[in-house]
C-alpha cells in the first residue's frame, strides 16, 4: 500500500511479530535474502524428510523500496491504548484521523469486541472505510486468568457493528489458511468472513 502512494502506519503488540518485523523493515537488504525452515518443529502429518524441512526464503517484498517520500510507520503496543481516549473526545488527537483502515486477523483478539469496534469508528473519519478479513477465533475463550472475555457469533459481530455505527457493504466468505504447510498431510482452512464498513454515523 505504501508502494502505491498510500501513508500507512500499523500496529503490532507481539513481542514475536515486532522482533520480525524489525528485522525485515530495518535488517535486510534484499528480497528473499533470509532462509528458515518453518516446518522442522512438527513430526505429525509429514509425507516425507523433503516436507518436513522445505525451506522458505523471505522477504518476496523489501519494505526498503519504496519511492522518495513514502510515509510509513510501525507503532507498537496494545492497539486500545494507543488509539482509544478514556473519554472518546472529538478533540482527542486519532479522533477522525484515518481514512481508512485495515484489520486482518485482528478482531477476535479483543477480550472485548465492543471496545475495539467503538474505537475503530472513534478514529476512522466520517464516510471512510474499515476493511476487515478474518475468522473469530476469540483469543482469550476459556482463559484461566480470570478476566473476563467477550465471544460473539459472527452475525452478533455485524448487528454490534451496525449498532456502533457502520454501514456494511461487499460481504463475502474468502477460503484461506494461516500459517500452514501447503505439502502437509493436515490443513485448516478458515471460512473469514470480509466486509467492507463506512462510518455513517456517531456513537450513541
Amino acid at each position: 500500500m505504501v508502494s502505491t502512494g498510500f501513508a500507512c502506519q500499523g500496529n503490532e503488540f507481539s513481542h514475536y511479530m515486532l522482533l520480525t518485523s524489525y528485522l525485515i523493515l530495518n535488517r535486510t537488504q534484499s528480497i528473499d535474502e533470509h532462509t528458515i525452515y518453518p516446518y522442522i518443529h512438527s513430526f505429525s502429518n509429514v509425507l516425507s524428510h523433503e516436507t518436513l524441512l522445505k525451506a522458505v526464503t523471505v522477504p518476496d517484498v523489501l519494505p526498503s523500496d519504496l519511492p522518495p517520500g513514502s510515509n510509513f510507520s510501525l507503532v507498537a503496543g496494545d492497539f486500545k491504548e494507543i488509539y482509544s481516549a478514556e473519554n472518546m473526545d472529538e478533540n482527542e488527537p486519532q479522533a477522525g484521523k484515518w481514512d481508512t483502515i485495515l484489520t486482518c486477523f485482528f478482531i477476535d483478539t479483543a477480550k472485548n469486541v465492543v471496545n475495539y469496534l467503538r474505537i475503530l469508528h472513534h478514529i476512522l473519519a466520517p464516510g471512510r472505510v474499515w476493511i476487515n478479513l478474518g475468522p473469530l477465533l476469540w483469543h482469550f475463550e476459556n482463559n484461566e486468568n480470570e478476566c473476563p472475555s467477550i465471544e460473539l457469533d459472527l452475525a452478533e459481530v455485524k448487528e454490534l457493528a451496525c449498532t456502533i455505527g457502520f454501514e456494511l457493504y461487499d460481504e463475502r466468505t474468502i477460503h484461506t489458511s494461516y500459517s500452514s504447510n501447503d505439502q502437509s498431510m493436515l490443513r485448516y482452512i478458515y471460512h473469514a468472513t470480509f466486509w467492507k464498513a463506512a462510518k455513517v454515523s456517531p456513537v450513541e
